[in-house]
């Protein structure tokens, strides 16, 4: 049975005294003395206490660098008084009814079933990836690992020979720098496509069948990033190549990409197994969904909301606690409360 801190902890209590009258066990003796240490009330805020094994337990889940700060008697009341300071703010936010606030309450939401999740996955390792299956994906994916020689050029295309040999004699044509040769795409190529990036092709290797062959071809003869082409007759027209990126060969072997493997396949193998859990519990609900009401849901596009600022900290304020220290919880001495969400990182994953 899954019993929540606080409540393991009163029963404890309740329970210990009794067990050592009959025992009277000198081990279990000085258990008692330790766990009452613990217990001890170091403040409370309405029916909430927070005690010495509650700010032990919060101090120590702290970054060793956070934990080191927190060492002497003025660091730990700050802690202490922050602890107080998060449930009176708690306390009157609940006064308020926030915690039934619909933007609390999905908060809420969020951190239980990211509890449940950590609870059930986190055993999964990836270690448990073995090297069979790590190689078995590298020899079925070649193409990742192991990559041909490949250019990237701009093209100008235009309808015929004699304005090409004009874009050629334009000295904007020539140089390491691509601005004058976009300048020249957007005056006088007439492939579409290509003139809204600039004549750019990205990059593509020999094998590449998008492209004509001839612009193919064409493109591996120039030499260095700079080049320019000669005139070059397509079905479409006579196109003009700058060549403005190189790429090496890439080949890597098994024991250089292992590590990069075995984390793609754990990621993969987390989430199958969280995918079937969710779809477990959804034959175990029952699920109803209305998707021909979906053409009733109108989607606001006339004003920026930007990140919900109602649970923020008041402007001017800071934080709610220290720098470089967490954001205490609510007591587990009273269920129910709401914890805080984890930040988001900027947030991927």
């Amino acid at each position: 049975m899954n019993t929540p801190r606080g409540s393991r902890f009163v029963l404890g209590v309740i329970a210990l005294p009794a067990l050592l009258t009959v025992v009277g066990c000198p081990s279990l003796s000085a258990k008692r003395s330790a766990d009452g240490k613990k217990g001890a009330v170091l403040a409370q805020i309405d029916d909430v206490s927070i005690t010495v094994s509650e700010l032990e337990d919060r101090l120590n889940s702290q970054t060793p660098y956070v934990r080191a700060r927190y060492t002497g008697a003025e660091q730990k009341k700050e802690f202490l008084d922050n602890l107080v300071k998060f449930e009176v703010l708690a306390s009157e936010a609940r006064r308020q009814g926030l915690d039934r606030d619909p933007e609390v309450v999905r908060a809420m939401k969020q951190v239980m079933i990211q509890k449940l999740l950590k609870q059930r996955f986190d055993r999964l390792k990836a270690e448990d990836i073995s090297d069979d299956d790590i190689k078995a994906y590298f020899d079925g994916h070649q193409d990742e690992f192991n990559r041909p020689p490949e250019v990237r050029v701009s093209m100008i295309l235009v309808p015929d020979e004699d304005t090409a040999k004009k874009v050629l004699a334009d000295p904007r044509s020539r140089g390491l720098e691509n601005v004058g040769f976009r300048d020249l795409v957007t005056q006088y190529s007439i492939d579409t496509d290509t003139k809204e990036r600039g004549g750019d092709l990205r990059f593509f290797d020999e094998r590449n069948h998008e492209l004509p062959a001839e612009i193919v071809a064409a493109s591996f003869k120039l030499a260095n990033i700079g080049d320019v082409s000669d005139p070059i007759k397509t079905k479409h027209g006579f196109a003009i190549l700058k060549l403005t990126g190189q790429r090496r060969a890439l080949t890597r072997q098994l024991a250089e990409v292992s590590q990069q493997i075995r984390a793609k396949l754990f990621r993969e193998r987390r989430q199958r197994l969280m995918d079937d859990y969710e779809r477990s519990l959804r034959q175990k609900s029952k699920v109803t969904v209305h998707e021909d009401k979906l053409a009733e849901v109108r989607v606001d596009l006339s004003k920026d909301i930007g990140a919900p600022e109602d649970l923020r900290p008041p402007k001017g304020t800071g934080s709610y606690h220290p720098p470089f220290q967490d954001a205490p919880q609510a007591s587990p001495m009273r269920p129910g409360t709401p914890t805080t969400a984890p930040a988001t990182k900027s947030a991927v994953q």
